[in-house]
Parts: C-alpha cells; sequence; structure tokens
C-alpha cells in the first residue's frame, strides 16, 4: 500500500503497487524523535530497494562546499533511520546552487551520472539548428 502526497495535505491511496514513490514537504515517521525529518524531495524506488533524500539551498555566498556539508550532516541520523525502518539504502542528494550560479564538483558528478538523456540533449542544443533538421546538413 502506498500513499501519493497531493497539495500537501490531501492523500490519496495508489491502488497499484507503484515502482516508485515521490514524496515532497512530509516528515518522515520514525521510531526514534528526530529533528531534521522533512527534507524537500524523497524518491523511493521499491524495485531497486533505494530511497534518495533530496534538499534544495540557495547559498548566499561562495561557501557551496560548507552547505553542502551541512546538508549531509543535517539528514545523517534520518537517513540512518531509514534504512533500518524502511530496508533500503539511503543517499542524500544536496542541491546546492551559489549566488552566482555556482555549483559543487560533487554535484556535478551527480548530475552527468543520472542525467545521461540529458547530456544527448546538451551536445544538440550546442549544434545550430540547421544542422539537426533532416533537410540541411550533409548532401
Amino acid at each position: 500500500m502506498t500513499y501519493i502526497l497531493y497539495n500537501n495535505n490531501r492523500r490519496r491511496r495508489n491502488k497499484s503497487k507503484s515502482k516508485v514513490t515521490i514524496l515532497w514537504n512530509q516528515q518522515v515517521q520514525t521510531d526514534r524523535t528526530i529533528t531534521n525529518n522533512k527534507p524537500d524531495i524523497i524518491i523511493r524506488d521499491n524495485e531497486k530497494g533505494t530511497c534518495v533524500l533530496i534538499d534544495v539551498a540557495i547559498s548566499g555566498g561562495r561557501n557551496v562546499i560548507r552547505k553542502e556539508a551541512e546538508i549531509i550532516l543535517k539528514y545523517k541520523d534520518l537517513t540512518t533511520e531509514i534504512q533500518r525502518v524502511w530496508n533500503v539504502k539511503t543517499k542524500v542528494i544536496p542541491v546546492i546552487i551559489g549566488a552566482t550560479g555556482t555549483i559543487s564538483k560533487s554535484f556535478q558528478e551527480i548530475r552527468e551520472q543520472h542525467n545521461q538523456e540529458s547530456m544527448k540533449s546538451r551536445i544538440y542544443r550546442k549544434q545550430p539548428y540547421w544542422a539537426l533538421h533532416p533537410h540541411c546538413g550533409k548532401y
């Protein structure tokens, strides 16, 4: 039985067994009291047995790496509790963007690792439109 959150407060029961459950703006119910139990996005993959906690933040200065370390430490207790209660492998992905648009190297690696399709689309975007058009290009 899985629940999908709609409009922050109302829950609707999902009749079919879903492979992936995405939750946002929802506290995680645990056996122990954990102060930081509300990440921005929770993605639980029931087939693979994984859970990803995503926390998004904007850093005012250039302290992107420091903010990333703070978020990982902030959700350390929650990850161990989710692993114990839900019996899944849990990982925290901090999405930190600096005020000047900087992102950390670890987030770049995660983005490239999980988004192989987006890499292909970036290659297409770098080419001019006429090179992608079927009637133009090589003769």
